[in-house]
């Protein structure tokens, strides 16, 4: 990979709900990131009404820099809402997203935006999943084969945290509020034939907290998300 800075520019969604101890890194990390890379950034940080002071440190992240905007949820609405209304904030010519979990290593995000530019989209995939418990591995590994089964691809990963042109990504039905918004996307702009390029990432250990993906909420809307989509896709013709 390289890290020449390319003319253009990148809006980051940042989702936190309840993530005080590890926010301020995550930033920290895209924003080394982003200026290396881009001419412009922009992150947005959706604080997801949180119950800690996820809040109140967006809000000093967002004063320290200019290139930070803090936007509070007033009800906890999900990782799909937040990223449609983080593409309705932004402004920039590509549009990415970084947990504020602070899981995805600093040169992991180098990767991704170093790949910015050579086809519609960047698609991230795990290169060490095995940070991961066996259970949630295996579950991502079954989700995965569904999806590519499903609708004839052969990604590596569709929950990662992908960077795609504002033009494109703008124009995309996106129903899910749940942790399956990325697939639903993916499913109609490949089925529409835009290309796209994957990419390694690793990951670390949650320092602080817990995933919320696991939650049994979570995992019902996920299949229920890739209910729907096949059927609006494949069976009804939509993208």
């Amino acid at each position: 990979m390289t890290s020449t800075p390319i003319n253009s520019s990148i809006s980051i969604i940042v989702p936190a709900y309840n993530e005080g101890r590890n926010l301020a890194d995550a930033v920290s990390a895209i924003e080394v990131a982003a200026s290396h890379k881009f001419r412009e950034y922009e992150i947005l940080i959706i604080d997801d009404a949180s119950t800690d002071n996820t809040g109140e440190i967006a809000d000093e992240l967002s004063m320290r820099n200019g290139n930070v905007k803090s936007i509070h949820n007033p009800t906890n609405m999900g990782m799909g809402f937040n990223y449609r209304l983080g593409v309705g904030l932004a402004t920039k010519e590509y549009i990415g997203l970084v947990p504020g979990d602070n899981e995805l290593m600093e040169e992991s995000i180098m990767d991704i935006f170093d790949c910015v530019g050579m086809a519609d989209m960047v698609l991230p995939y795990h290169s060490n999943s095995d940070v991961r418990s066996f259970f949630r591995r295996s579950l991502s590994g079954v989700f995965t084969a569904i999806l590519n089964m499903l609708f004839g691809f052969r990604l590596k990963y569709f929950n990662g945290p992908a960077v795609q042109k504002r033009s494109i990504i703008s124009k995309v039905p996106m129903t899910s509020n749940g942790f399956a918004y990325q697939a639903e996307i993916l499913a109609r702009l490949l089925k529409a034939g835009h290309s796209y390029i994957e990419v390694g990432m690793k990951i670390r250990n949650r320092q602080h907290g817990h995933s919320k993906a696991l939650y049994p909420k979570n995992i019902f809307s996920v299949f229920r998300t890739v209910a729907l989509v096949y059927w609006d896709v494949t069976i009804k013709g939509h993208r």
